[in-house]
C-alpha cells in the first residue's frame, strides 16, 4: 500500500509539473484515478484582470495525497480564437480522472462558450 501511495503521489507531482501550460490545446487525462467523487465547485469571483488581454481561468479540486484540495483560479494570457476549457473530473468506472484544462478553439458564432475564459 506504501508503494502504491508513493505511487500515486509521484504521478500528481509529475501531472502538477506539467499542467496544462497556457499553450495548451488539448485536455490531458491521468492514469489511476480516485475513488471519491470530487466535490462541488467553488465559485470565485474573478478579480480584475491584470492588463488587457488576460483572462480568467476559474479554479478546480485538485487530488492531494488522500484528498482533494482546491486549487485557486487565475488569470492567464489569451488567445485570440481560443476559449479556456476549464479544469475537470470524469468518472470511468468507478474511479474519477482529473482531466486537464486547455486552449479550445472557440466555434464559430459562440464566443460565450459556457462562460468560459474570455475578457
Amino acid at each position: 500500500m506504501k508503494i502504491r501511495k508513493s505511487l500515486i503521489a509521484g504521478l500528481i507531482a509529475v501531472s502538477g509539473a506539467t499542467a496544462a501550460p497556457a499553450f495548451a490545446e488539448i485536455g490531458v487525462s491521468i492514469g489511476i484515478g480516485v475513488p471519491l467523487p470530487p466535490p462541488a465547485v467553488i465559485y470565485e469571483a474573478p478579480p480584475p484582470a491584470p492588463a488587457y488581454g488576460y483572462v480568467w481561468v476559474p479554479g478546480y479540486w485538485g487530488w492531494h495525497g488522500d484528498r482533494y484540495v482546491w486549487i485557486r483560479g487565475r488569470h492567464v494570457y489569451g488567445r485570440p480564437g481560443y476559449a479556456w476549457a476549464p479544469d475537470h473530473w470524469v468518472q470511468r468506472g468507478d474511479r474519477w480522472h482529473h482531466v486537464h484544462g486547455g486552449w479550445e478553439r472557440e466555434r464559430r458564432g459562440n464566443r460565450e462558450h459556457h462562460g468560459r475564459g474570455h475578457h
